[in-house]
């Protein structure tokens, strides 16, 4: 593992990333539970008020919050500009994230008005400060490489995810008459492709060589890639909303080909690795880039086919590929990599003694991570063939979902039950 260029001295207490990590599984076994409880109706359309609050509790309450954790602890270490009272900035994030996102899906799932409107508040201000708290950050560091500007670009994608989020509840409230459908698709897109894809895209570029033992991408790709995909975002937004005839064809010159090229440049360099055991976290990469492309090739097989996009099964495939497959097995690969190296990094300044400190294949060993890679992959796959033939499969699917969900959750308090011990 290289950290040459790290600031590991800047990194925050344990504890303020860490409590939205311990948080974020919880979100998605309440996302499967919420699946089981309510069968195949949630798989109907993909405007069924179940699927519309299991997919906000995956991307605000897991994916959102993952991300949010992530960068407190790498954006201190990458940047070296950490922020002023850490714990002070994660309980004025934590708080407030986990309940609008409880309050919004409750609002989706049962159609409360007013649970619905009581979340914006909480979210605005959740959103609202790690984006001027992260913004500042990078504002004030010195480094320049591709990570921080596409930090950078994934925060003003939550801008505008986060705004676009704002007026749909507005509009779902009866307070203002706006093209629900046009906006929904702009939501989705600035959020999985733009909050969620430029930053997973600029975080691989530190974390794939490095924790996975690779060669580092190509400069044309790290020079570019998001760049590129912001611009094209931009320009496909802008097509939608004043020709959206037109907006094909940005998506098959721009976004399709730069999505599918980040996968196949992951793939490739995973290959070239020079460490040739066995990996978890390589594993629930490899997943995720085989996701994203199936993703881009049926996002453009519906530009170019009526018919299938047409069809209630292709926003049911594309979301389950584009948050189940790609980012959420993302996100997990990178838990196995970032909380295990966080709990070792803070013991190595509690207990100086190296020899009594665990390393990090020790603090979440490596046959726990494995069971909850296998569900996982067995709950994507039941769920890809329950939009297809919901009953019975859906309850299936959402079984092995709750299980994966679970043993996430464990797994990292697994982590942090050990930290306490060794450190008391």
């Amino acid at each position: 593992m290289a950290l040459a260029g790290l600031s590991l001295e800047q990194a925050p207490p344990l504890s303020a990333p860490l409590r939205l990590f311990l948080t974020a599984p919880l979100f998605a076994l309440l996302a499967a539970l919420l699946l089981l409880f309510s069968g195949p109706a949630a798989l109907a359309s993909r405007w069924s008020p179940a699927l519309l609050a299991i997919t906000h509790l995956l991307t605000l309450g897991f994916i959102t919050m993952s991300m949010m954790a992530a960068l407190l602890q790498m954006l201190p270490v990458l940047a070296g500009t950490p922020a002023k009272q850490p714990r002070l900035v994660a309980w004025l994030v934590h708080v407030p994230l986990s309940a609008g996102t409880l309050l919004l899906a409750s609002g989706l799932a049962a159609g409360w008005k007013i649970a619905l409107l009581a979340s914006l508040p909480l979210l605005a201000w959740a959103v609202l400060t790690f984006i001027l708290v992260a913004a500042y950050s990078l504002a004030r560091t010195a480094a320049r490489n591709a990570t921080i500007n596409a930090m950078r670009l994934a925060l003003g994608a939550l801008a505008v995810t986060a705004l676009l989020g704002v007026m749909l509840v507005v509009i779902l409230t009866g307070h203002a008459a706006l093209p629900a459908l046009k906006l929904t698709d702009l939501h989705a897109a600035w959020g999985l492709l733009g909050w969620v894809g430029v930053l997973i895209i600029g975080v691989a570029y530190q974390v794939v060589p490095m924790f996975q033992m690779t060669p580092a991408y190509a400069t044309r790709i790290t020079a570019w890639l998001t760049p590129w995909l912001f611009i094209m975002l931009l320009i496909w937004s802008f097509t939608v909303w004043w020709a959206e005839d037109k907006a094909k064809w940005v998506a098959l010159a721009g976004l399709a080909p730069g999505l599918a090229g980040f996968g196949l440049a992951t793939l490739s360099l995973q290959r070239k690795r020079r460490r040739r055991v066995p990996d978890i976290t390589l594993q629930f990469w490899r997943l995720g880039m085989a996701s994203l492309l199936a993703a881009s090739g049926i996002w453009l097989v519906a530009q170019f086919s009526p018919v299938f996009s047409a069809t209630a099964l292709y926003p049911l495939w594309l979301g389950m590929l584009g948050i189940v497959g790609f980012a959420m097995s993302v996100i997990n690969g990178m838990l196995y990599k970032i909380v295990p190296f966080m709990v070792w990094l803070h013991l190595q300044t509690r207990r100086p003694a190296r020899g009594a400190i665990p390393n990090t294949k020790e603090i979440i060993p490596d046959k726990m991570a494995r069971r909850q890679l296998q569900t996982h992959i067995a709950a994507l796959a039941l769920l890809l063939c329950a939009a297809v033939l919901p009953n019975p499969l859906v309850y299936m699917a959402a079984a092995a979902w709750c299980i994966s969900c679970a043993l996430l959750a464990w797994n990292v308090f697994w982590a942090y039950r050990l930290y306490r011990r060794l450190a008391a």
